[in-house]
């Protein structure tokens, strides 16, 4: 039988879409096809209003062992570039987003896993950023957002040693948010995206955005009046005062 071939697969439910890395033969690596489909995709999907939570995650059990090696051999730069690329519109989706890890999240996988808001692991999943046994140099952008979420220390820890660390030690510096059984792991992610899929995209949408460091006053007077104007409030709060699931229409 041939090895299923490199691919991004996307299925939308209950709200959630998921977006799978799929490449059996190297361990879900990203190869330039993948990195360059990736912006198109997640645009597509921030444009389906059916889509109000994107879940990240690699097939079977491994989630990104980086990007595939065998297309660094001439130079690494254009490689680099598509994933920087690749990073930085996943970062810029307009919903929230959940990194779901299982097995290795390495590298160019662990670039992903850190542009997405959240991020869920196993128990026995494992990360690392290797450029540092390579010889290349880390992208600036993904660097400081790398810092942003570790700290300077962490970061450096990561980036000079090109160690692996388990999902403990993941959660300790704030790399992961939640760490679950292995076999526990895809029924907590599933039912927490959910749980975004049911909340408002107005403040969700607002608060992407000022947690990101997007708060200049301009922005902020944007919200107000997408606040006032929305009908969310009213609806979120005659929702819990007559004791239903509240249906908010707001969309990015």
């Amino acid at each position: 039988m041939e090895p299923a071939p490199p691919a991004l697969l996307s299925r939308t439910e209950d709200g959630v879409a998921t977006l799978t890395i799929r490449h059996p033969a190297k361990r879900n690596a990203m190869t330039p096809g993948m990195w360059r489909e990736l912006p198109p995709l997640l645009k597509k999907l921030a444009a389906d209003p059916a889509v109000r939570a994107l879940v990240l995650t690699g097939a079977d059990d491994t989630f990104c062992a980086g990007a595939d090696i065998s297309t660094l051999r001439d130079s690494a730069g254009p490689s680099q570039r598509l994933a920087v690329a690749a990073e930085e519109a996943l970062a810029a989706f307009p919903k929230p987003t959940v990194a779901a890890v299982r097995g290795h999240c390495v590298g160019g996988g662990c670039q992903l896993a850190v542009a997405c808001d959240l991020r869920f692991a196993a128990e026995s999943a494992l990360f690392g950023i290797t450029p540092a046994k390579l010889g290349i140099v880390y992208p600036a952008s993904s660097t400081r957002r790398l810092v942003r979420l570790v700290g300077p220390s962490a970061a450096k820890h990561l980036l000079f040693s090109g160690e692996l660390i388990g999902a403990e030690r993941a959660l300790r510096t704030g790399l992961v948010d939640e760490t679950h059984p292995d076999d526990a792991l895809e029924a907590r992610v599933t039912g927490f995206a959910r749980g975004l899929a049911a909340r408002s995209q107005l403040t969700q949408a607002a608060a992407k955005e000022f947690a990101d460091g997007q708060a200049d006053a301009a922005r902020v007077a944007h919200w107000e009046r997408e606040a006032e104007g929305s009908g969310e409030a009213a609806e979120g709060v005659a929702a819990f005062l007559e004791r239903r699931a509240p249906r908010f229409t707001w969309q990015p």
